[in-house]
């Protein structure tokens, strides 16, 4: 969305202060022994105690076979995006464990992402979730006034080829405001100076995700879960952020 109003302004700040403390306190309950589900169930409760509703809660985009059944993606290692929170689903230390959430307030939305350390993990571990932060902070950097899609996209490739990390395919950001997911989609690649042009007021969700190994996806059966193909591991960090004419104002942090 263009947000130009003061109302469309504070609202779409609330909504980003509101998830960014939901996150830091799921980040904290993230420790070896929890279930994914009970994150999730926290992170519903979260969300509604601070008058706030869950976006991905029965969310379903056109083509997907079901509603998504959870308020939190909780995806693991392997698992690039879109991780069902279950019972079964019990984080270990040494996981690389990647936190998903959107709410809407008072009817607009903000998404954001974090990738965790369960304990301690491995030095190639650290270091992919380390470049993945790079990434992000490259993105936010570029979006501003007068950049284009293709700006964004290149900076955060610059990144994962900085360190030799693949992007994940056809995965990446998108625009956010009065829905969870608006036009556009913002590649994790790109060329300099192509693409849509980014203009005073323009809401994005910023979201480089970076894998171990090729890069190349692949849906789960549950058919909401993507991994990677060769099953390495995979990071990504999130941030809604509004263009403003002094440069990127993140709105989750």
């Amino acid at each position: 969305m263009i947000a130009t109003t003061d109302d469309e302004l504070k609202n779409l700040r609330t909504a980003g202060r509101i998830l960014a403390e939901i996150l830091r306190d799921l980040s904290a309950m993230a420790k070896p022994g929890i279930s994914s589900a009970a994150l999730d169930l926290a992170a519903e409760e979260m969300i509604r105690a601070r008058g706030a509703v869950p976006a991905f809660l029965n969310y379903r985009p056109r083509g997907a076979a079901y509603a998504f059944p959870a308020a939190l993606c909780v995806s693991i290692n392997d698992e690039v995006v879109h991780g069902i929170p279950t019972e079964q689903k019990i984080l270990k230390a040494g996981d690389l464990v990647m936190l998903d959430c959107g709410l809407s307030y008072n009817g607009f939305f903000s998404d954001a992402a974090v990738t965790l350390c369960v304990g301690k993990c491995d030095e190639k571990a650290e270091r992919l979730v380390a470049a993945v932060r790079e990434g992000l902070r490259a993105a936010v950097a570029a979006a501003r006034v007068g950049n284009r899609l293709g700006d964004i996209g290149a900076a955060v490739e610059a990144v994962a080829k900085k360190y030799d990390y693949a992007v994940a395919e056809d995965l990446g950001g998108h625009g956010i405001g009065r829905v969870p997911h608006e036009k556009p989609y913002i590649a994790n690649t790109g060329v300099p100076g192509k693409g849509e042009k980014l203009v005073e007021g323009m809401v994005l969700a910023l979201e480089p995700i970076f894998t171990e190994g090729s890069g190349e996806i692949v849906l789960a059966e549950d058919e909401w879960t993507y991994r990677t193909a060769d099953h390495s591991r995979s990071a990504e960090f999130e941030h809604t952020v509004l263009i403003t004419a002094k440069g990127a104002e993140i709105l989750t942090a």
